[in-house]
C-alpha cells in the first residue's frame, strides 16, 4: 500500500470518527434523554444506561445500511457505479430533509422509555446511516482485488461485512462519547433547564452536511 492509500485511508477514517462526533453533539440524536434519565432516577448511573441503549440503537441504524452494501461491493467491475449512485442517494436524502423539515409522527408514537427502538427511528429517519455510506465504500475501494474470481469474491465480502461492522461501531463509540460528555457535563452541573436557552435547531445544517458528503465523495471518486 502506498503512503497516498494509506493517507486516504487515514482521512476515510478519521471521517469516520468525526461524523460521530458530529452525530452525538447534535442534541436531536437523543444526549438529553440520557441527561433526563439521570435527572429522573437522581443516579448518575441511569445516565450512562440510557447512553448505552441509545448506543444499541444508533449502530444497529449504522449496520443496517452498511451491511446490503458489504455485498454489492463484490462486484468489482460496478464498483463506481454503486459508489457514484450511494452518493447521489446521500444528495438525494439530504435535499429531501432541507426542503421537508417535518419529523416524521411515527417518532412522536415512540414512547422515550423505548430509547433503542427510539434511537435506531431517529437515526435512520435523519439518514445518518447514509452519511457513512460514502466513507464506508471508499474504505471499500482499497481492498477490492485486481482479479474478481469466485474465491476473491468470497473472501472480499466477508472482509467488508466486518469492515462495516467495524465502521458502524467506531462511529458509535465516537457519537456516544461526544454525547456522554454533553450529557454528564449537563447533568453534572447545569441540568435540562439550560436545554431551553441553549437548544440550536440542527436541522438545515443536517441535510446540508449529508449533501456536502454526497458532492465530496462523487469528486473523490471520479478523480
Amino acid at each position: 500500500m502506498t503512503h497516498s492509500a494509506e493517507g486516504w485511508n487515514a482521512g476515510l477514517w478519521l471521517a469516520v470518527i468525526v461524523s460521530g462526533i458530529y452525530h452525538g453533539i447534535n442534541p436531536g440524536m437523543g444526549w438529553p434523554l440520557a441527561v433526563s434519565a439521570g435527572l429522573m432516577e437522581r443516579r448518575q448511573a441511569a445516565l450512562f444506561r440510557a447512553l448505552g441503549i441509545l448506543a444499541g440503537g444508533h449502530f444497529a441504524a449504522m449496520a443496517i445500511i452498511l451491511l446490503p452494501f458489504s455485498l454489492l461491493t463484490t462486484l468489482v467491475s460496478w464498483s463506481r457505479q454503486i459508489q457514484i449512485s450511494a452518493s447521489l442517494l446521500v444528495i438525494g436524502f439530504g435535499v429531501f430533509l432541507f426542503f421537508n423539515r417535518r419529523h416524521p409522527r411515527a417518532l412522536a408514537r415512540i414512547p422515550p422509555a423505548k430509547l433503542a427502538l427510539w434511537s435506531f427511528a431517529i437515526a435512520m429517519a435523519h439518514g445518518a446511516g447514509l452519511m457513512l455510506l460514502p466513507i464506508y465504500l471508499g474504505l471499500c475501494s482499497a481492498s477490492q482485488p485486481l482479479d474478481p474470481g469466485h474465491e476473491a469474491a468470497i473472501a472480499l465480502a466477508s472482509h467488508n461485512l466486518t469492515l462495516a461492522l467495524g465502521v458502524a461501531a467506531i462511529h458509535t463509540a465516537a457519537m456516544i462519547a461526544a454525547g456522554g460528555i454533553i450529557a454528564w457535563s449537563v447533568y453534572r452541573y447545569l441540568g435540562l433547564q439550560i436545554l431551553s436557552k441553549l437548544w440550536i435547531n440542527l436541522d438545515a445544517f443536517w441535510a446540508l452536511s449529508l449533501i456536502a458528503v454526497g458532492l465530496s465523495s462523487i469528486v473523490a471518486f471520479i478523480g
